[in-house]
């Protein structure tokens, strides 16, 4: 896909989730009332990491053509380091926590217009459990604090039901990382493949 076409995609994803989350703030639901708010569904932290990693590949974006053909050391260095944050984020937080949500159309269609360079396996995992073992604490200490859980199905099973239920998450998450970087790959090695076809065919 061309670049400006790909461009204004995101824009329009970007904006998109900006409608998503307004709506979703204007929800009047009790569990939003109380503490911790919106931020304690997982969903909604799901869409404010799509919105922040969109955010991240529209001024990626703008950044690559506003110094297209005149930028000096320093702003290359800093575009690379925009592309690595964008990479970042889409192998550790955008794909995996997005794969349990309705984004994820939104996350291919970005998987398959751009490559996306993935940090080593060990540190990509690394960052992965760090993000679903954060979320496991914030939820019982919700829990601790309001003596109600996020989610009803805890409320109905014992502790050792819960600890193997957080294990099991931890454990989909790391999976869907894999899925994710695996995907990619395979997409973008498939495409080198037809690229480089075509290129024998022509010359």
């Amino acid at each position: 896909m061309a670049l400006i076409p790909s461009q204004i995609l995101r824009v329009a994803i970007l904006l998109s989730y900006f409608s998503i989350l307004c709506n979703y703030k204007a929800i009047d639901m009790p569990a939003h009332q109380t503490y911790g708010g919106s931020w304690k569904f997982l969903t909604f932290i799901d869409l404010v990491i799509q919105a922040v990693f969109f955010g991240v590949c529209v001024l990626t974006d703008l950044s690559s053509l506003l110094m297209k053909g005149s930028a000096s050391m320093e702003q290359e260095r800093q575009l690379r380091k925009l592309i690595g944050l964008r990479d970042w984020m889409m192998a550790v937080l955008a794909f995996p926590v997005g794969v349990h949500t309705t984004v994820l159309p939104f996350i291919i269609i970005e998987m398959r217009t751009t490559y996306h360079q993935y940090p080593s396996r060990s540190s990509g995992l690394l960052a992965v459990c760090t993000f679903a073992v954060g979320y496991v604490l914030w939820m019982c200490w919700v829990h601790s604090i309001t003596g109600v859980w996020v989610y009803p199905l805890l409320e109905h099973i014992g502790p050792m039901a819960r600890v193997l239920f957080f294990i099991c998450l931890t454990i989909l998450v790391n999976v869907y990382y894999i899925l994710g970087e695996i995907l990619n790959n395979y997409i973008w090695d498939s495409s080198k493949s037809t690229l480089e076809s075509d290129k024998v065919k022509s010359d």
